[in-house]
C-alpha cells in the first residue's frame, strides 16, 4: 500500500471540515453553534486555499511551510487592499 503524502490528507481533513461547518451553520437552533461553524468554515476555507496550492509530494515540514507563505501572502492582500480602499475612493470623487 503506498502512503499517502501529508499535503493530500491535509486537503482531505480540510474538506470534511468545510463540510462540517457548513452543516453546524445550517442547523436553526442555536446561534453559538452558527458563530462557531462559521468560524471554522471561513478558518477551513483559508487553509484550504493555502493547502490547495501546495505541491502534493511535499511531506509534513514543506507543506506547514508553503501554507505559512501562502496564508501571509493572503494576509498581506486582504491588509493593502484595506489600507487602500479609502484613497481608491476618494479616487472617484
Amino acid at each position: 500500500m503506498q502512503k499517502v503524502p501529508f499535503a493530500e490528507r491535509a486537503e482531505m481533513v480540510l474538506i470534511f471540515t468545510m463540510l462540517g461547518g457548513i452543516v453546524l451553520v445550517a442547523q436553526r437552533w442555536s446561534i453559538d453553534v452558527y458563530r462557531f461553524g462559521l468560524v471554522v468554515l471561513v478558518a477551513a476555507t483559508f487553509l484550504q486555499i493555502a493547502v490547495g496550492n501546495v505541491p502534493k509530494h511535499l511531506g509534513f515540514a514543506g507543506t506547514a511551510v508553503r501554507t505559512l507563505i501562502i496564508l501571509a501572502v493572503i494576509v498581506a492582500l486582504f491588509s493593502l487592499g484595506i489600507f487602500l480602499v479609502p484613497y481608491l475612493a476618494q479616487l472617484g470623487r
